[in-house]
């Protein structure tokens, strides 16, 4: 790699480090608002848990689909799952994060990441539809599993992502698995107020 080159990818590598600070409107069990860098971190080790699942996919793709898929948000942040249908042009914006985000990387890097950005927000092969699925499991997973506010909306959890879980059987069967939280977690009475 040419000293240009190698000074470009750390370039990006510092760039993208702005993903850590972006934080989602999940929060941790410990009540803290996630990072879109600690949702993608998760989204890689569910993908590598089921990897065996999945053999006849490119277990490499599936984790570069992960690792890629909301690097875009570190310039502007995230969307809320719940406030998605607001914002028409969020793939749009990402898309242009990202490429201001990969200006400094060789061009075929760049290519190679915006491909696989573009596949997975296309659903364009059975790898990204993987993830786009896993992707929605993580967010829902979090949802369940967060100290989150008393008005917290659980039913949205139920409907959000739905139209994935068909790319593989054991996507509808985790489905089914964080549905009976969902609704366990929704049905329970706001805690009392601490003072």
């Amino acid at each position: 790699m040419s000293p240009s080159d190698l000074q470009g990818c750390l370039t990006f590598i510092r760039e993208a480090e702005r993903l850590k600070s972006v934080l989602r409107s999940a929060y941790s069990s410990t009540g803290r608002q996630e990072s879109t860098a600690e949702h993608t971190w998760r989204l890689c080790l569910l993908a590598m848990v089921f990897e065996s699942e999945w053999k006849e996919l490119d277990a490499l793709k599936i984790l570069k689909l992960c690792v890629l898929h909301d690097l875009g948000e570190a310039l502007h942040g995230d969307v809320p799952a719940v406030l998605q249908h607001q914002a028409p042009n969020k793939s749009a914006q990402e898309r242009a994060d990202l490429q201001t985000l990969m200006r400094t990387l060789p061009y075929e890097l760049s290519s190679a990441f915006m491909a696989l950005w573009e596949e997975y927000e296309n659903a364009a092969s059975p790898e990204a539809r993987i993830v786009k699925g896993l992707d929605k499991l993580e967010t829902i997973l979090q949802h369940n599993q967060g100290d989150n506010p008393a008005d917290f909306d659980y039913a949205f959890n139920l409907e959000y992502g739905n139209k994935y879980m068909g790319a593989h059987p054991l996507l509808q069967q985790i489905r089914a698995l964080v549905d009976a939280d969902t609704a366990q977690r929704g049905s329970k009475p706001p805690a009392p107020p601490q003072s």
